[in-house]
């Protein structure tokens, strides 16, 4: 398994008249959690694409439990809790500055062929490096 975190300041951009994020913007938060974890193993999503391979979302599964705020300092944690097949599922939890969970999400990306735009197993480059983390 692989979990990382990264920090992030809710800004005045990010949220409605009431000062509450505006629901749309935690797919920001997620893909923030997903390039910073491929970016921590040594393997940005740069790199992957130069590869031939590109990951598009095919699913979203989210839960707002708790709102977040103008000027919140959130940490948005993200788990891998398997090596990816075709499908690469990113689990994110995101925590307020007291530490309650506000928010629950998992992402499932799928590999294609950037030239063909057919699915394709994931690179050996990527399954190399996360292997050490299962």
């Amino acid at each position: 398994m692989l979990k990382t975190t990264f920090p992030y300041r809710v800004i005045y951009g990010d949220t409605d008249q009431m000062g509450v994020m505006y629901y749309g913007n935690y797919a920001r938060l997620y893909e923030l959690g997903r390039t910073e974890m491929v970016r921590e193993i040594g393997l940005p999503y740069s790199e992957l694409e130069h590869s031939g391979v590109v990951m598009p979302v095919v699913s979203v599964d989210a839960r707002y439990l708790r709102s977040a705020f103008y000027d919140d300092m959130l940490t948005i944690e993200t788990t891998l809790k398997e090596l990816p097949t075709a499908r690469m599922n990113f689990h994110h939890r995101i925590f307020n500055s007291e530490g309650e969970l506000i928010h629950t999400a998992v992402v499932t990306l799928v590999f294609l062929n950037m030239d063909t735009k057919k699915p394709s197993r994931p690179p050996e480059k990527l399954l190399d490096k996360l292997s050490a983390y299962f």
